[in-house]
């Protein structure tokens, strides 16, 4: 049923669309976006404990995501799967459950929620997006996206947790 999902998304291709996609895709790339956020937000002092809850977020779902889930489950991609799609980005070479690009999107933008930062909002709009950039990419499944998203929503509050720990741990010294 994923798969026929995967295939129904490539019917909404067009140029622009693929153009469009890519790009959004490759700001998850890495988490690089998501590390510079982190790292300007730890810049200021007066979005320090957002930045260290991001920051932590992050650590915690590449340690989930990267070195303990996706290596667990080994779940193959959608185009090992189907290899008659023409891939429009280079082939990851990893596992495909759960997606790394949306756990950390939304890993990020979830500790902002928890923090009570107003850069929650765009910075969960650009994590559907980048989600949803996965699926029409057809290098991810739908359930990788979500569990991939749930995972970074538990991971963000983590974080937020921990940069909470962090300073209260701070202002007792």
């Amino acid at each position: 049923m994923e798969l026929q999902f995967l295939d129904w998304m490539q019917t909404l291709h067009s140029h622009e669309l693929d153009c469009l996609m890519v790009a959004v895709t490759s700001l998850g790339n890495g988490g690089i976006l998501w590390i510079s956020f982190a790292v300007l937000l730890l810049l200021h002092p007066k979005t320090r404990k957002a930045g260290l809850a991001v920051a932590a977020s992050l650590v915690l779902e590449l340690i989930c995501c990267n070195l303990i889930l996706k290596p667990l489950v080994a779940r193959p991609r959608p185009f090992d799967i189907n290899a008659e799609i023409c891939l429009l980005i280079s082939r990851p070479a990893d596992y495909s459950f759960p997606s790394g690009h949306t756990g950390a999107s939304f890993a990020a933008a979830s500790a902002l929620f928890f923090q009570k930062n107003r850069l929650w909002m765009p910075t969960v709009l650009l994590a559907a997006l980048i989600a949803f950039s996965r699926m029409y990419l057809y290098v991810h499944y739908p359930s990788d996206v979500l569990a991939g998203a749930l995972l970074g929503v538990m991971l963000g509050w983590l974080g937020s947790f921990c940069a909470g720990l962090l300073e209260r741990l701070h202002h007792e010294t």
